[in-house]
């Protein structure tokens, strides 16, 4: 089993549960070095002082906050020491809410909270009780030297906890200049409800790969075989969309093919796109010739 990040306890009223934590999701972002055109070799970073144009060492940097332009306030590891919370190792239970009142703008990392053998018991009670209630918890926990707020939930047998932002660090949609729109009609309303139904699937991630990461990967493998690759030609730019109805009638023809076409289903993966397309590069109607 990978090895924990955290130890401590659950709390749950008088009750404390010994748990471990665990990483629950594994980024698989593609990372590159920056390295020399010319042989290769690795590009190193170096801390320069901007008003003496020289290397400075390590020893000789110190934080600063900035609190106008280029005007810092300096603060020595001590002193941010004195402010750290206390590591409690607990992570103390404040509040259980229903999970549709936390809305997913909130949640940050997903973790595991794996029990001690010790403990399995007073852990399943919890995940029952939770799971019967239709309850999560909010929580706060020390993790470093940061107190998290975090939310903790049933997830097929266990359970997850999920750190959280704060409510000033979420960014209010009243505060952006977002334009105004017309009403939509009611004929474009049921299409777009219509649309919306043809495409209505049960989520499942697998059949949303990221396809960017597979074609990079695929073409590392072949240059590190030495094959020598040529870059695709650029796609064309979708066609402007002239009318909404008219892109929403063209989706829905779209969908209603493919569902009448093919006599398995759609293919995993392929649901959405000719409903997509169609959306991107619809016209107006041409006038029918004469037959």
């Amino acid at each position: 089993m990978p090895r924990a990040i955290w130890s401590g306890a659950l709390a749950f009223g008088l009750v404390n549960v010994p748990v471990k934590l665990h990483t629950a999701v594994q980024q698989k972002e593609l990372r590159f070095h920056m390295l020399h055109a010319k042989d290769g070799a690795r590009i190193r970073m170096k801390r320069f002082c901007s008003a003496e144009d020289r290397e400075v060492p390590y020893e000789e940097i110190v934080k600063g906050f900035e609190i106008s332009r280029d005007r810092y306030v300096t603060v020595t590891p001590e002193e941010l020491e004195a402010f750290d919370p206390k590591a409690t190792r607990t992570v103390e239970i404040r509040d259980f809410v229903e999970l549709s009142e936390i809305d997913p703008i909130y949640y940050e990392r997903t973790y595991y909270l794996v029990p001690e053998k010790s403990a399995a018991k007073a852990y399943r009670l919890l995940v029952d009780a939770m799971r019967e209630s239709g309850k999560v918890a909010i929580a706060t926990f020390v993790l470093r030297t940061r107190e998290s707020l975090c939310c903790v939930r049933p997830i097929e047998g266990g359970l997850a906890l999920s750190t959280m932002n704060r409510a000033d660090e979420v960014v209010p949609l009243s505060s952006l200049d977002a334009p105004e729109a017309a009403k939509p009609s009611e004929r474009e309303l049921r299409m777009a409800r219509q649309l919306v139904d043809s495409l209505t699937a049960p989520f499942e991630p697998e059949r949303y790969p990221d396809v960017h990461r597979e074609r990079v990967q695929e073409l590392v493998a072949r240059k590190a075989e030495g094959e020598a690759i040529e870059a695709p030609a650029p796609e064309e730019a979708p066609a402007k969309v002239v009318s909404l109805a008219d892109a929403l009638s063209a989706s829905l023809a779209a969908a209603r093919g493919r569902g009448e076409g093919a006599a398995g289903g759609p293919a995993r993966g392929e649901r959405r796109h000719p409903a997509r397309a169609a959306a991107h590069t619809a016209r107006k109607p041409r006038r029918k010739g004469r037959a």
